[in-house]
């Protein structure tokens, strides 16, 4: 009998954050606590049952208009997928096809080395210093590639848009990606790069600040040669990736910038309320500009602080690995009601309560 696993494309999965079936606060996977803008729900209502039984508009132009025109961009810059991962994973398939590694953070989006392994892409990751910080003259030597979160992920950390352009100008041998999933949240876009530099691509998703996880949109901004590139292999790829419903309600976020705006207001002024009361019960974390915090405690394990949460009905991000981040907690921002849960319920655990 032949060997048939000797031609199988084995790779180790990206693992995402638990999804508990019960109702809990749930608080690990960095969704936003509130609902996407009304107009969304409009939108959807509004959808015609007999559309769904044609093929959705495979250039997405409704979307990429909508999105061009937000950004102050050409249609021809925009790019738009099934979340960020499907733009990512396609990115790296279309623009990192060197025999030399591609460069990203040891500490970061787990999926990195995913895509890279998967695609056959050579990679190095990055160590970040003491503090968690990505360290720039790491990435000064020639490359197939360099991706790196603004904000980072799970650090919550953000870096200034010169620290991107430094990296940008050293590389026009190739594509840098910058990966803006949480940048909403407090930190400085990059996207006015893609107007000077021809080789910088950003990434961004509605998953997180538009708290539209369930309906999968992501997008890029680029030059418009990269964005043909971009799309040339995701025609060769899919041609339908995102459907009709989806595309609609994409539209709809895009137009009600106020809900947005304030939404991301009240997750912010609850991010920063929480890290003053961890502060006060003696955890410690680098400064969050993102919609989650990363933390331990001054004594006590983070893995058994993660089960007690978890016997409570609160579910956080616990990483065992690495090392090195195997005593921190990923946080994300909930309501302010479930915050104040969360708290009080740390207060009890650290009791023995």
């Amino acid at each position: 009998m032949a060997n048939w696993k000797s031609n199988v494309r084995e790779v180790v999965p990206y693992t995402p954050g638990e999804q508990p079936k019960t109702k809990v606060i749930k608080l690990n996977t960095n969704e936003n606590p509130y609902p996407p803008s009304p107009l969304v729900g409009k939108a959807i209502s509004n959808i015609e049952l007999d559309s769904l039984r044609k093929y959705p508009d495979p250039g997405c132009q409704s979307l990429i208009s909508a999105l061009a025109k937000y950004h102050g961009f050409d249609e021809e810059n925009v790019f738009v997928g099934v979340g960020s991962d499907d733009v990512l994973a396609m990115s790296f398939l279309t623009f990192f096809n060197s025999e030399k590694p591609i460069f990203f953070p040891d500490i970061t989006y787990s999926f990195y080395d995913v895509w890279a392994s998967l695609f056959r892409i050579p990679f190095e990751t990055k160590a970040l210093d003491e503090e968690f910080k990505i360290i720039k003259s790491d990435y000064d030597m020639p490359c197939g590639g360099i991706v790196i979160p603004n904000p980072n992920a799970p650090t919550g950390i953000a870096e200034p848009v010169s620290f991107f352009e430094d990296i940008v100008k050293a590389h026009p041998e190739c594509v840098v990606i910058i990966d803006e999933a949480y940048v909403d949240f407090g930190s400085e876009s990059a996207m006015d790069l893609v107007r000077k530099y021809d080789n910088v691509l950003v990434v961004r998703t509605f998953s997180k600040s538009r708290a539209m996880a369930g309906n999968r949109i992501g997008y890029a901004i680029g030059s418009k040669q990269l964005i043909k590139y971009l799309s040339d292999c995701k025609f060769s790829f899919n041609s339908y990736t995102m459907d009709t419903i989806t595309l609609q309600a994409g539209v709809a976020s895009i137009e009600d910038d106020s809900y947005f705006k304030e939404k991301l207001d009240a997750v912010i002024s609850t991010r920063e309320w929480t890290k003053v009361q961890l502060k006060k019960l003696g955890f410690t974390f680098p400064d969050s500009k993102s919609n989650f915090i990363f933390a331990k405690h001054e004594s006590m394990e983070a893995s058994f602080i993660f089960e007690e949460l978890k016997k409570r009905g609160i579910y956080v991000r616990y990483f065992s690995k690495p090392q090195r981040i195997s005593n921190y907690l990923r946080i994300s921002i909930g309501t302010d009601e479930e915050m104040q849960v969360f708290i009080d319920e740390l207060k009890m655990i650290l009791k023995g309560v």
